[in-house]
Parts: structure tokens; sequence; C-alpha cells
């Protein structure tokens, strides 16, 4: 197994996982510093293309994004969204999970699901392909995005999913919107790492959309907590920019060239 995965693996009950999304090199660069984890997330068709769901991401796209993110990524792991309908049996996902990894020369995937995806994931690493899982809310499938595990049934097949995947060998699992008490029981009775999005404090790593933590996407979601403000230090700049350029005071001499 790669020795970054294995390192990360080590830090469950140690010390918190950071993982942060990222779209583009310029972003990577500066996550690399602070990250264990950088996730090429789906959540670009949302981030950067405006589109309604994650379904509408492709795989080229997905391919595209993460050739950039790799050219800032030195130190933390990188790991791919594979996109909706591209892992639907072990034969299709085998074959576009090689192609994502040889394109974009990622350490490992993300596959959302639990008992569904189980065989899929097992062929998976049984390649040698390290893969992350993900439950709770699922984006790719899910019509009601609300958190889970209110009720015992709903609560006792997530539980069990992350023992399935843990078991079809997945290195870490992500909880999205996931109840306070299940996260922490899941947590608990796992032996590797839970990255939590609005799965509270109990997982062993925290992930959000970077656009989110800096403001630039104006989400309200209730997990989401805003850093920075971005969006008004670009505003402030392209202002100064703009009124340079009426003022004439940009470009100076010494921006310009001379014989």
């Amino acid at each position: 197994m790669n020795k970054k995965i294995e390192k990360i693996i080590k830090k469950k009950n140690k010390s918190k996982i950071i993982c942060l999304t990222a779209y583009s090199k310029n972003i990577a660069l500066i996550l690399d510093k602070h990250c264990d984890l950088v996730l090429v997330g789906d959540s670009l068709g949302s981030v950067l293309y405006n589109y309604k769901s994650t379904r509408e991401v492709t795989l080229e796209t997905m391919i595209n994004h993460s050739k950039s993110v790799r050219l800032g990524v030195k130190k933390s792991i990188m790991v791919v969204d594979m996109p909706y309908n591209t892992y639907r049996n072990p034969r299709e996902a085998l074959r576009n999970v090689k192609l994502v990894m040889k394109k974009t020369k990622c350490d490992g995937v993300k596959l959302e699901g639990g008992k569904k995806i189980v065989s899929i994931v097992k062929i998976l690493t049984k390649n040698k392909i390290p893969v992350m899982g993900h439950v709770g809310i699922l984006p790719q499938t899910d019509k009601k995005f609300t958190f889970k595990g209110k009720r015992l049934k709903e609560s006792e097949k997530i539980l069990n999913d992350t023992k399935l995947l843990e078991k079809a060998g997945v290195f870490s699992i992500v909880l999205e919107c996931v109840e306070t008490k299940l996260s922490k029981k899941i947590t608990d009775q796992i032996k590797i790492p839970t990255i939590g999005i609005g799965s509270s404090a109990n997982c062993d790593g925290q992930v959000l959309v970077i656009d989110d933590l800096i403001g630039m996407s104006g989400s309200k979601l209730k997990f989401v907590k805003k850093y920075a403000d971005v969006k008004k230090v670009i505003n402030s700049a392209v202002k100064n920019y703009k009124l340079e350029v009426l003022k004439k005071q940009f470009p100076q001499a010494k921006h310009s060239f001379k014989m």
C-alpha cells in the first residue's frame, strides 16, 4: 500500500486528518502545505459549472481537473471522485479507475455507496487500487439532502455499510451529514479513519469544499464555516484595477517596455 496512505491510517485515534477539495493547481499548491489529503471532488459540478447535481460531471472533466491538481500536490494524498455512472459494475469500474489512475497519477479514488458497491471495491483493492468509501448523504444518487441516521433502521444500515466497506478494503470512509451519535459509533467500531463533512467532531478527520471555506460559493449549509471572504478581496482588487486604468495610473513605466 502507498506509504502516504499507511500514514493516514495510522493517524486514527492519534491526530485529526485534514482534508479539503481542490479543482486546480493554484489552489492545490496552497492546500498541499496544510492538508493530509486533497480531494478532487465531483462537487466541482456545482462549484465551477453550476450543474444541478454531480450526476452531470463526466469522467473527462474529472480527469482534466485532476491533472491540474496533481501539479500542485506533492506532500498530501490526492484522491479523485469517480463520477456518476462510471462504476456501475466491477468491469466498468476497473476500466475507468485504471484510466483515472493512469491519466492523473492520483493516489486513490473515492466511490459512493455501501453494500451495493462492495463487490466493486473488492475488485479494485484486489488490483491494488486504494479506495476511499463514502456513506451518509450520497450526492450522486440521493434525491433528498437531509442528514442520515435519524431512524434506527437507517442507522443500522449505515453502520453495517461502513463495516462491509472496511472488510472490502477501503482505507478510509467519508461520512456525509451523519447524525452525531452514529458518527461516533462508526468511528469507534471501525479500524480505518472516518472523514466527516457535517458529521460532527467525532470523526477522525474533516473535509470541506474549499470554495465554501473561503467564501466564494456563498453556501449557507449548516455544516459549512466560512474562514475568509475571498470574494470581497477579489472585488476590491478588481475595483482598484478598474479605477487605475480609468485614471491612467496603470500601467506605469515600470510595467512597460522600452528600447
